[in-house]
């Protein structure tokens, strides 16, 4: 078979898997980066072609302020590595690789096993019963994936930051499109004016949930009811947590202004006096945002009636004739939308401010601090602020809608707003 037709067969292939099931962004890259690679072989492609022909993102994407490219790649570059680790492709003859620092797919050919010397005639082997090769069962197979279901999040939590720093590093310059300005956004330098003209470096305060048991048998959150304080583990926290101190830690070093990462359970009330702080995570987790000035319009809350009762959603403290009282996410796995919040308040000092960005879940806190990151969505809530006559240096607070795809937050849309003028 012709190498470019065993190539094309293997990327159908792969779109085709179990692995890559449902992930319909992931599939669009990677028929994207096969074509080129298969049209130009050698030639890697640039971030910002990826970004406006793969993504639909702007003539003026600037890959510095989103990193929706170098994520997916880096997601897809895991798929691969986990399809070819399975039966499902350990077998097949061609390897479709994405190395490491570059947009380019690579396929290399699987050479055939050797086939063993024959034996002399003179000297015929004896039969033998070779035993089949043992394959799991599918019992096993359907436990681990129970397993896999419901300690999910504990174990993306657990293995979080090194996946992070490893996957989602920031692509190297040599990827930035020529023709894009390297300079930042005035959109991010209004928005983030209050916590950069002050010298001292914000907090940024990522939740810290305590949880008891251990990973290997199981853990769970900490009941103050029955369970021991000297039991808590409190070294774990979400996926969208960790991505989000990515996010603020590149928009201020492109500032020129340093963050200091704290967490959660760790901050005391005087370093709440003292300091600008940005709080990551909702106060179901981020237990401080309890005890310190927090947002008023819309508060986290878990419902007390109706089908829902006991789900975390976002309540609109008084709604106005005609507006929906409180915003949840739809119910079910996987997660396919979400709510966040993003809010502005004066602190415990009135000289220092307070941002808070959480969803009702570890996604929607990722794609709140991403929304004000990027040039793009915060230009929007900066205009919506304009046209009732607000401005981003006085107090807000908005609700975003979030849609999710595959465990990651495609798009954001500001559904709600109330502020100071």
């Amino acid at each position: 078979m012709p190498s470019s037709t065993a190539e094309i067969a293997q990327i159908e292939k792969l779109i085709g898997s179990l692995t890559l099931h449902g992930s319909e962004s992931l599939c669009k890259l990677l028929r994207y980066l096969a074509e080129r690679a298969m049209d130009q072989p050698g030639v890697p492609v640039k971030e910002y072609q990826i970004a406006t022909e793969v993504f639909g993102r702007p003539r003026n994407f600037d890959p510095r302020l989103d990193s929706t490219v170098r994520v997916q790649t880096g997601r897809l570059r895991a798929k691969l590595q986990e399809y070819y680790s399975t039966k499902e492709g350990n077998s097949d003859p061609v390897l479709v690789e994405i190395p490491k620092g570059a947009y380019l797919v690579s396929f290399v050919r699987r050479e055939p096993p050797v086939a063993s010397a024959p034996v002399a005639a003179e000297a015929p082997p004896l039969p033998v019963n070779v035993p089949e090769k043992e394959h799991p069962s599918p019992r096993t197979g359907g436990r681990w994936k129970t397993l896999t279901f419901i300690f999910g999040g504990l174990s993306a939590a657990a293995i979080a930051v090194i996946f992070a720093l490893t996957i989602f590093r920031p692509a190297q310059s040599t990827f930035l499109d020529p023709d894009d300005p390297e300079t930042v956004s005035p959109a991010l330098e209004t928005f983030w004016k209050p916590f950069v003209e002050d010298p001292q470096v914000p907090w940024a305060v990522f939740s810290n949930a305590a949880f008891v048991g251990r990973p290997e048998t199981g853990l769970r959150y900490f009941n103050p009811l029955k369970d021991s304080k000297a039991q808590i583990m409190d070294h774990y926290t979400g996926v969208g947590e960790v991505l989000a101190i990515h996010e603020l830690d590149r928009i201020f070093t492109l500032l020129h202004h340093g963050i200091r990462v704290k967490r959660g359970r760790l901050l005391s009330l005087d370093d709440a006096k003292n300091n600008n702080l940005i709080f990551i995570g909702s106060p179901s987790e981020n237990l401080t945002l309890r005890e310190i000035p927090s947002t008023h319009d819309f508060v986290f809350s878990t419902l007390k009636d109706g089908s829902r009762k006991g789900d975390l959603a976002i309540l609109r403290v008084e709604p106005r004739p005609g507006e929906q009282p409180y915003f949840i996410s739809a119910p079910g796995l996987p997660l396919v939308d979400d709510y966040a919040l993003i809010g502005l308040v004066p602190g415990i000092n009135p000289v220092h401010w307070i941002m808070i960005l959480a969803g009702t879940t570890t996604i929607g806190t990722q794609a709140a601090v991403e929304y004000v990151c990027h040039a793009n969505t915060l230009g929007n809530l900066l205009n919506r602020l304009k046209a009732i006559h607000a401005r981003p240096d006085k107090p807000f607070e908005g609700v975003l809608h979030v849609r999710i795809t595959g465990g990651v937050p495609v798009e954001s849309e500001l559904v709600a707003l109330r502020a100071e003028s």
